[in-house]
């Protein structure tokens, strides 16, 4: 058994993050990766994907995103600059290891790699949102004959051509399926079970993210009552579409839900000209389509799951208490939790950006975690800078 000064797992945009400031703060780390290569989430995004989030509030710290992207960089760009973000500061992740359990060893913690323990005082999960599938279930789910695939595995409308395919979920990933279904001439529709929020990707020629880092001192209720008009106008009556607005706004709706609004590049548009069908909740599934809550029948080829992640950590520290809410989220994210030397980054969803948001979060781990060392005896001298 080998001692190290953190363990971090993941090599996400989290993990590399952390990696990067805490070594700024004297530390040393390892990063654990289950993949092969950086970034393993985000190459197994579908083809068309763009961050939502423009690229100067997107850059990790240390280094910002390439000039040459453009304001909204693809999913292919994003894995590049992960790639040369770990190239620049030489973290090199031991891949191929899955951390299959962590424990606390005394003042340490333990971290189970691959059979093989390995101990710190700190560890960092930065495994992200993204990695656990959520696939609900209906009844008739077993009889129906179609393809159901979660929006994890699909890539781009090639395998659909011909085919009418429903989308089942209102959330970033169901809107811009249904829009790159019906982009490729696909019969698509979406299944639109809850109340739902729509911004636009920019307002009055600024990105969303701007107006959410201006306001982000702000209370949730005033930030989204101060927006509502505006929002309106910008969006339209979502009503006329057959959608049914939330009552509470996006704000409040991400921090208290933790759903994510539709930041909307084209897809209601689609609704609009009929390219997108909009449909209720599912009631249950048949041998060759769907009945919905409201007793309407139609047939689908294919059905695509963009029903989101549910990571539930307490499979990963079954022992650990006081760090996780019901469902098994952190309790805290980018900070110092209930557990002395346990952290965890980029893990609950951020209405300022997920990226701007871990890059936060990384300094201020590395800080906590160099204070938390010097309280075990453990000094680190000063970087030179």
């Amino acid at each position: 058994m080998r001692s190290l000064d953190a363990i971090i797992v993941g090599a996400g945009p989290a993990g590399l993050a952390c990696a990067v400031t805490m070594r700024a703060a004297g530390l040393g780390v390892t990063v654990l990766e289950k993949a092969d290569s950086v970034g393993a989430v985000w190459r197994r995004h579908y083809d068309r994907l763009h961050l939502h989030t423009d690229r100067n509030r997107s850059g990790l710290p240390g280094m910002a995103m390439p000039k040459a992207y453009p304001t909204y960089p693809s999913r292919a760009q994003m894995v590049e600059y992960l790639e040369s973000y770990a190239a620049r500061f030489d973290i090199r992740p031991v891949f191929g290891t899955t951390v299959s359990r962590i424990r606390r060893d005394g003042s340490h913690w333990c971290a189970d790699a691959n059979g093989s323990p390995l101990t710190a005082p700190v560890v960092v999960v930065a495994t992200g949102i993204a990695d656990a599938p959520y696939r609900p279930s209906w009844p008739g789910l077993e009889l129906y004959r179609g393809a159901v695939v979660h929006s994890s595995e699909y890539r781009n409308p090639a395998p659909y051509q011909g085919k009418r395919v429903l989308v089942v979920g209102f959330g970033n990933s169901g809107g811009e399926i249904a829009l790159d279904l019906a982009n490729a001439g696909i019969d698509a529709a979406l299944a639109v079970r809850s109340t739902v929020q729509i911004l636009p990707r920019e307002l009055l020629g600024f990105p969303i993210l701007a107006w959410a880092i201006l306001y982000r001192r702000l209370p949730a209720r005033l930030v989204d009552f101060i927006n509502a008009p505006i929002l309106r106008l910008a969006i339209g009556r979502i009503e006329d579409l057959g959608l049914r607005r939330a009552a509470k706004g996006p704000r409040q709706m991400v921090e208290e839900d933790g759903r994510v609004p539709l930041i909307d590049i084209g897809t209601l548009d689609k609704i609009r000209d009929g390219a997108i069908k909009v449909r209720g909740g599912i009631d249950r599934l048949t041998s060759d389509g769907v009945i919905f809550s409201d007793g309407s029948s139609e047939k689908f080829d294919a059905i695509i799951l963009a029903t989101g992640f549910r990571p539930d950590l307490r499979q990963l520290m079954p022992d650990v208490e006081g760090v996780f809410d019901r469902h098994g989220m952190p309790l805290v994210t980018g900070k110092a939790t209930a557990a002395p030397g346990l952290y965890f980054c980029g893990q609950i969803t951020s209405p300022t950006g997920q990226l701007r948001e871990i890059g936060i979060e990384a300094q201020g781990i590395a800080d906590s975690a160099k204070a938390y060392a010097a309280l075990l005896g453990e000094r680190y001298p000063a970087v030179n800078s």
